[in-house]
Parts: C-alpha cells; structure tokens; sequence
C-alpha cells in the first residue's frame, strides 16, 4: 500500500481531523491521524498490517508487540501477516509505566517487531521496547502506520518502517499559535497526559 493509498483510505473514512488537539505527547497540532477510524474496518485493518509487514521484510520475529490501547490492532493484523503472536503492553494503573499484563511472557532471546499506529515522538515505541528488553527479549525492527514525526532512525538500535510519513506540524504548548489566540485543545487520543502538560 503506497502513503497515498493510505491517505486516500483516511480521507475516506474521517481519519484526517483538523482543528487544535493536545497529542499523546504532551506537544499541540493543528492536524490529527485517528487511526482507530481506519482499523474499525477490519478487512482495511487487515490490508494495513500486511502491508506494514511487508514493509518490516522477513524477519525472524517471535512476536510482535505493541502499546495499548492505539498500537493492540496493529499489532494483532502486523502478527497475523508475519504468522507469530501478537502481545501488548498497558500502563500500570499505579506507576503509569508500561508493563505485560493478562499472563503474557517474553522468554529470554526471544524476537519482538513493536509497531504503533501513530507516531510523533517515539516514546511509546521506545517505552515497548524497554519492556522487551527487560525481560530478556531483542527488538529487531519498530514500525507504525503513520509516522508524523519526521524521518525516524528506529528505536532500540532495530530500523523504523512506515506506511507514511505526514508533515504535521507540533509545537510546545507554550509556542502553540492556536493558544495564542484562544484556542482549547482537546484530547482525541488514549494515552493520559502527561504530568504538567
């Protein structure tokens, strides 16, 4: 699937959102990916993840994983295609920090693909694969549908594949422009904000 194709799918199905929103992150855009929009259709969900498996090559992956609550169907369609088991990290209700739930494992030296639906900064991809790591387990390769953060180098030393690259602009809550004139944002995501944002 080309970014364009990708895109075309989002238009299509109202994933593309303007307006002033307050990102996982903590950073404001004038522009939102909703991706949940594009993976409630499950044959597109399907297409998605194979073709981001594709993407990602054959690799010898024992699983793939990503965080929840964005990254669970990418995971679940990208595991599919590659004919491995898909798992997903959550957020301790406690620390907030990203941990394995729901009797899932990770044997030390197994392989981990960590895939997310939309990236800006990384720090879920980076948090996922911390989780791997500490239990023993190597991260071959990142990926995600949308990468809206620029061009990525990949996340624990495994390169990064994307189905697009989207130049959204972010800025600081304190240099946002929308605020500056009166503008509220609003929180479209699943990740809790982050303490001080």
């Amino acid at each position: 699937m080309s970014p364009e194709e990708l895109i075309d799918h989002a238009k299509r199905e109202g994933a593309l959102l303007e307006g002033h929103f307050l990102l996982s992150s903590g950073l404001h855009s004038p522009s939102y990916f909703q991706c949940a929009r594009l993976l409630a259709q499950p044959q597109l969900a399907s297409k998605l993840g194979g073709a981001l498996a594709e993407k990602i090559g054959p690799r010898s992956a024992d699983f793939v994983i990503a965080p929840a609550l964005g990254g669970m169907l990418v995971a679940h369609e990208v595991a599919r295609a590659l004919g491995v088991r898909a798992l997903f990290a959550e957020r301790d209700p406690v620390s907030g920090s990203l941990t394995l739930r729901r009797g899932f494992a990770i044997e030390p030296g197994e392989t981990a693909v960590v895939v997310e639906d939309v990236v800006t900064t990384g720090r879920s991809l980076r948090e996922t694969a911390e989780v791997v790591e500490a239990r023993g387990g190597k991260v071959i390769a990142t990926g995600a549908l949308v990468d809206r953060g620029g061009r990525r180098k990949g996340t624990a030393g495994a390169p990064f594949f994307a189905l697009a690259r989207l130049d959204f602009p972010t800025y600081e809550p304190a240099d946002c422009p929308l605020c500056r004139v009166g503008s509220t944002a609003i929180k479209p995501g699943s990740r809790p904000r982050p303490a001080g944002a």
